[in-house]
């Protein structure tokens, strides 16, 4: 597990590509019959992938947590963005689809990944938070997710959003999680952009073609900078960030919020015309 540690704006208004990357891109989340993950101090946030082909993958914990198992004092979203698989938490078995969420509250003492064709893999996304607070575990299909259709194709971001893991959908402790697809012809997500302080966000871009890329916009309002990103790339959005970007085509991502603030809609809404 890569320990990422937290920045200061003030510090990385002097970053360059290469020490941006080194701190808020996370390039290598799905590698085969491995569980990768990174911490960042940023709200104690966890994201990582899971692709079991020739074995199953138990998630482990890990020293930095100081815990004897992964979800001691935790809660973890999954969303399998491969083909079907099963997770199994505690002898109890969930066959996830491509698109299925899976949320597993604090105090499940086993997770265990598996595909169900290892020519046709699953491959799992995750967030983990801390958690206080139990909650039942809970699988949604991509239809249980209050699909909400947003923007245009005239100013390329027609879009839909699926929400998983929020107050009205999957109940959790901090952890809130969903998924947005972009249509054909449509490259912009996240415009006019925000902030907010109140929790950081990690982005999981999939579905980018093998020759495309995703141009993810971060930094203050006044400070932007930008990353470039590939398939299966999560970066780690601080909260005083703005997080929007504009692909060389369509594809998607899953987003995942940890900290203060629980309430999907809450954000500090900022004007294109204002950004530099």
């Amino acid at each position: 597990m890569e320990i990422r540690y937290g920045a200061h704006p003030n510090d990385v208004k002097h970053y360059d590509t290469q020490k941006l990357r080194e701190h808020f891109l996370a390039e290598n989340m799905m590698v085969p019959d491995q569980i990768s993950a990174v911490y960042s101090h940023y709200d104690r946030v966890i994201a990582g992938g899971a692709v079991p082909i020739n074995n199953p993958l138990t998630l482990q914990t890990y020293e930095a947590l100081k815990a004897q198992y992964f979800l001691e004092r935790r809660e973890i979203g999954i969303l399998n963005v491969g083909e079907a698989g099963t997770v199994t938490v505690d002898g109890q078995s969930f066959t996830l689809k491509h698109k299925e969420c899976l949320y597993v509250g604090k105090g499940s003492k086993e997770v265990v990944f598996a595909s169900n064709h290892a020519d046709q893999p699953a491959q799992y996304y995750f967030v983990s938070t801390p958690a206080h607070t139990q909650f039942p575990i809970t699988h949604f299909a991509q239809e249980d997710a209050q699909p909400m259709d947003l923007g245009t194709l005239e100013n390329a971001n027609q879009r839909t959003v699926y929400k998983y893991i929020h107050e009205k959908g999957i109940k959790s402790c901090q952890l809130v999680m969903g998924l947005t697809e972009l249509k054909t012809g449509s490259i912009w997500n996240t415009m006019p952009s925000h902030v907010h302080d109140r929790r950081m966000e990690v982005y999981f871009y999939f579905k980018v073609a093998e020759d495309a890329r995703v141009f993810h916009f971060m930094g203050e309002p006044t400070q932007t900078r930008h990353l470039l990103v590939g398939n299966h790339q999560a970066v780690i959005s601080p909260p005083w960030s703005i997080h929007s970007g504009a692909g060389t085509s369509n594809y998607s991502f899953i987003w995942a919020m940890g900290g203060e603030n629980y309430d999907y809609t809450d954000m500090d809404l900022l004007k294109t015309e204002n950004l530099r």
